[in-house]
C-alpha cells in the first residue's frame, strides 16, 4: 500500500431512483436479465465484457408480491433501482445516464421521481479511511439487500463467510483502483483481525436464465478484534465502505450482492 498523489482522481457513483408503478404490474422472476440490458444499452455500454464486472446493477427493490413464476409490484409500494459504476468511464456513463419520467421494458411501465447521486474517488476513500490514519471502526452493520453468494470450485456458497467478502471487494479495488492493497496475505490479516459477530440472514433464489442460484439476504455485523492492528482496521473499514459501490460476490453486474453499511454500534434484542 502507499499513497496517492499526482493522480488524477478515479470517480466512484452510486445512483439510486425511486419508482413506482400505475397499476398492479407482472413481471417474470428473470425481469432483470432485460432491465439491465435495457440500461447498458441506454448508457452505451456492453453489458458482456469485463471479466471483473465494473457496474453494480441492483434490480428493483422493494415490497412485490411472488409467485412460483412472477413478481407482482404494487402502486401503493415504491421501489428502488441503483446502478454503482466502478471506473471512470462507467461513472461518467451512470452520471450521464437520463431515464427521463418513465422506464419501460417487457410491457411494464414505471414512473421516475426521484434521482439521488452518490459520488467520490478511489482517492478521497483511501485518503480519508487509510492514509489519514482515523481511529479504527470497531463494529461494521451491513445489509445485504439482494442476494448473495460466492463461487466455491463450480459451488456456489451463500454464506457471509468473511474471508470471501473481503476477497470480493480487494479483487475489485486492486482490478479498478490507483493503489494495489494487497494479496492472499493481505485476506489471511484481515480475516484475523475482523469476525462475524451477528448476522440475521435468510435465503432467497435469484433466477440467471434458466438457472436459480441460492443467496443469502439480510443484516450481518463484523467486529474489529480488541488487539487488531490500526492499519488492517482502517484498510477492513475502506473495503466495507467500497462494497457500497463494488457489491459483494458473484453477478454483481445482474443485480445480486447489493451492499449497504451503517457504522454505528449493533442494538441488542432480546434474542441476544
Amino acid at each position: 500500500m502507499g499513497e496517492v498523489y499526482g493522480v488524477e482522481e478515479l470517480m466512484l457513483i452510486r445512483s439510486t431512483w425511486t419508482l413506482s408503478v400505475a397499476s398492479s404490474t407482472v413481471l417474470p422472476h428473470s425481469y432483470h436479465l432485460e432491465l439491465g440490458k435495457k440500461l447498458h444499452r441506454h448508457m452505451g455500454l456492453e453489458m458482456e465484457g469485463n471479466k471483473t464486472p465494473d457496474i453494480a446493477f441492483s434490480s428493483l427493490q422493494g415490497y412485490y408480491s411472488s409467485s412460483k413464476e412472477f413478481c407482482t409490484f404494487h402502486p401503493e409500494e415504491l421501489y428502488r433501482l441503483s446502478l454503482c459504476g466502478l471506473t471512470e468511464s462507467a461513472s461518467k456513463a451512470i452520471a450521464n445516464l437520463d431515464l427521463s419520467d418513465t422506464l419501460e421494458f417487457l410491457g411494464a411501465e414505471f414512473n421516475l421521481s426521484d434521482r439521488e447521486d452518490e459520488i467520490t474517488s478511489y482517492e478521497q476513500l483511501y485518503t480519508t479511511l487509510v492514509a489519514n490514519e482515523p481511529e479504527p471502526v470497531r463494529h461494521f452493520n451491513l445489509q445485504f439487500t439482494t442476494p448473495t453468494a460466492f463461487s466455491q470450485q463450480q459451488v456456489y456458497l451463500p454464506l457471509p463467510v468473511p474471508a470471501l467478502m473481503f476477497q470480493s471487494w480487494l479483487m475489485r479495488w486492486n482490478e479498478f483502483g490507483p493503489v494495489y492493497l494487497g494479496s492472499d496475505e493481505l485476506i489471511t490479516y484481515l480475516s484475523q483481525a475482523i469476525a462475524l459477530s451477528r448476522h440475521k440472514l435468510s435465503t432467497r433464489a435469484f433466477q440467471v436464465h434458466r438457472s436459480f442460484i441460492s443467496g443469502f439476504v439480510g443484516d450481518v455485523t463484523l467486529k474489529t478484534r480488541t488487539r487488531a492492528d490500526p492499519l488492517l482496521a482502517n484498510v477492513a473499514h475502506l473495503l466495507i465502505r467500497y462494497a457500497e459501490f463494488a457489491g459483494t460476490g458473484i453477478k454483481t453486474r445482474l443485480g445480486m450482492g447489493q451492499t449497504y453499511i451503517n457504522l454505528t454500534h449493533p442494538q441488542t434484542t432480546n434474542n441476544d
